[in-house]
């Protein structure tokens, strides 16, 4: 009984978000989350902005979007490199589609209101994995 008890206190709780598989998809979510972070300060406005574009790019409604970006928060608690998060989608992505992603992770950056160059540097170390230089990294900022 005693193992029983145990083993119940140690389970997840119900409906906890799992660490999700590092696709694609779930890279770019934790990615957003990362640049989000980077300055200490994870702000309504970034959540925000993160489930928009989650939304926007993978087709999801408001509920599916939100409980998205918590599985990519946990992702993003997992994967101590950014360079590893890139990594899984330089590996995916089609040079047109790494202009979006960085675009999107400008704009995660910029939801505060705030350029902050923790921020920046994340974004950075991506475009860099993604093969960029900081001039086009740079233009795809405006």
């Amino acid at each position: 009984m005693f193992d029983r008890l145990l083993s119940l206190l140690r389970a997840p709780a119900p409906g906890a978000t799992e660490i999700p598989q590092a696709d694609a998809r779930h890279a770019l979510g934790a990615l957003l989350v990362r640049v989000a972070k980077a300055d200490g300060v994870y702000l309504f406005q970034e959540i925000e902005e993160i489930d928009h574009l989650l939304a926007s790019l993978y087709d999801l409604n408001v509920v599916e979007a939100a409980r998205m970006r918590a599985e990519c928060e946990k992702l993003e608690a997992a994967m101590p490199k950014t360079e590893d998060l890139a990594h899984i989608l330089s590996d995916t992505v089609t040079r047109t589609e790494r202009d979006a992603l960085v675009q999107a992770l400008w704009q995660v950056a910029d939801a505060d209101g705030r350029r902050d160059d923790t921020e920046a540097q994340v974004v950075m170390i991506a475009t860099r994995t993604f093969g960029m230089t900081l001039d086009e990294a740079t233009a795809l900022r405006r």
